[in-house]
């Protein structure tokens, strides 16, 4: 048997494949969109992928399984209580799916999403008993899944709370201690709070280290994992929904939308209600940028940010580096933003000649920026972290705007006082600068090396006030 565990930084994201050589049969759960290292490793074991299951309807990504079924003539499988418009099969507690010698058996296991479950594998060649669970967002290294993210769709957190309990308690934690566990997240995924960087354990381990499964009522867990959850990013109800639709796969999506577009007709599909997107490194976004354009770097978490701040339903327009047109647009595709109209053909080189739409960024040093905020007139310092991030260390006298909360605070920013903000390093910041400068906010700075910078002068920092609320936050 091959279990091939594929991770996928940006969105700190597992995915499996299952293969058994001997009989050439193979499966692929929770898939990314972009399907092609499942297919290439599955064509050198000489195995076809007839299999793809979801262990339940995501809400951070858009799975790869109407690929697969496209692609391969894979069958899908999803859990009993899933709801789809494509045809799958429901698997309940104790169903099957036979890889040759390999049989991968389900179960039900609620909390996260109604319709969860998880995977056990059992392989000849490793014993009797569990080889391994693949377990979604229900268990986690060192946390579970989160059981807010359904509130939208009808589901309460404290209802899939108890679910999760049961889940846990009365499923995964009854298994063999040796059972190897792969989730479907690690760290830096919104589908938890406090996920190990570890992408693979055991039952054994979790059992005495993660504190989801430490004895406790139903009522106390429901307390704890419902408590000081992080701010979900807006386009997760619109990917779990996305996620049960039938729609156009990537490949199509990529090769209808994907074109060089001239400036004009930029310009003008912008002045039509498109966003401009600008995927470039915060340094030479700031240098220069076409007027009104968002940066939100392909260097950093951009899919999460893209989906924490651009509209789904409107066109959206890359400028980015030559050569990075189709990477953008790809990592658009995971999380569902088909809508790409197109890119700036030759980037920034399309203004030589039109030097009125470019505009900049200023950026200011840690110790020039300290210079000023001893001035009689100081500008106000936005501090665009997580509340958490706050709490911990800030400059003096700084606001505290959480960057995925911008757009929603920005009447209470003044328009004409100059405005610096910062972020941990420099990468958040440039997101938030290109914001304001496209809100019409005057004087707008940048501060390079973000809090990092800052330590150098020993006495820049004062505790943050108590009771600070938790944000969402993701890159530097």
């Amino acid at each position: 048997m091959v279990l091939k565990q594929y991770y996928l930084g940006c969105l700190a994201h597992a995915s499996y494949l299952i293969a058994d050589e001997a009989s050439g049969q193979a499966a692929v759960v929770d898939p990314q969109r972009d399907v092609e290292q499942y297919l290439e490793d599955a064509a050198r074991l000489e195995c076809r992928i007839g299999h793809v299951f979801l262990t339940h309807l995501h809400a951070d990504f858009i799975a790869g399984h109407l690929e697969l079924r496209d692609r391969e003539g894979a069958r899908i499988y999803l859990g009993a209580r899933a709801r789809a418009e494509y045809p799958f099969m429901p698997m309940a507690d104790g169903a099957t799916v036979e890889l040759g010698r390999v049989r991968l058996e389900v179960l039900e296991t609620p909390g996260h999403s109604p319709e969860s479950i998880s995977i056990v594998v059992f392989d000849p060649a490793h014993g009797k008993g569990p080889y391994a669970v693949l377990t979604g967002d229900t268990l986690f290294v060192g946390d579970v899944g989160r059981p807010d993210l359904r509130a939208s769709l009808g589901w309460s957190a404290p209802q899939l709370a108890a679910m999760l309990y049961d889940s846990l308690h009365d499923k995964l934690e009854r298994l063999p201690g040796g059972t190897l566990v792969y989730p479907a997240h690690g760290a830096g995924s919104l589908c938890g709070r406090s996920l190990s960087s570890e992408t693979v354990s055991t039952i054994a381990e979790q059992r005495a280290s993660n504190y989801a499964l430490a004895p406790m009522s139903r009522e106390r867990f429901t307390e704890i994992v419902t408590t000081d959850l992080p701010d979900a990013p807006a386009y997760f109800t619109y990917d779990a929904v996305l996620n049960a639709r039938e729609r156009p796969t990537l490949e199509q999506a990529l090769a209808l939308e994907l074109q060089a577009l001239s400036l004009p007709e930029v310009l003008e599909l912008h002045a039509e209600g498109a966003q401009l997107l600008d995927t470039r490194d915060p340094v030479p976004f700031e240098a220069a940028y076409l007027r009104d354009s968002v940066n939100i770097g392909l260097s950093g978490s951009f899919a999460t940010w893209c989906g924490t701040l651009l509209d789904p339903e409107r066109p959206i327009l890359l400028v980015a580096e030559p050569g990075r047109e189709v990477e953008a647009a790809t990592r658009l595709g995971r999380i569902g933003f088909d809508s790409v109209a197109g890119y700036l053909g030759d980037g920034m080189r399309s203004l030589d000649d039109r030097l009125e739409l470019i505009e900049q960024i200023e950026r200011v040093t840690a110790d020039v920026l300290a210079e000023q905020l001893r001035s009689s007139e100081p500008p106000l310092v936005v501090d665009v972290r997580t509340p958490t991030e706050f709490a911990e260390r800030r400059i003096e006298h700084s606001m505290n705007v959480p960057l995925g909360r911008l757009r929603e605070q920005l009447e209470a920013l003044p328009r004409t006082r100059p405005i610096v903000v910062h972020c941990a390093t420099g990468y958040r910041s440039a997101i938030a600068a290109s914001i304001l400068c496209r809100e019409g906010f005057e004087s707008v700075t940048d501060l390079v090396g973000g809090i990092a910078a800052w330590p150098v002068f020993g006495d820049g920092y004062e505790p943050a006030p108590s009771g600070t609320s938790h944000g969402s936050a993701n890159g530097s």
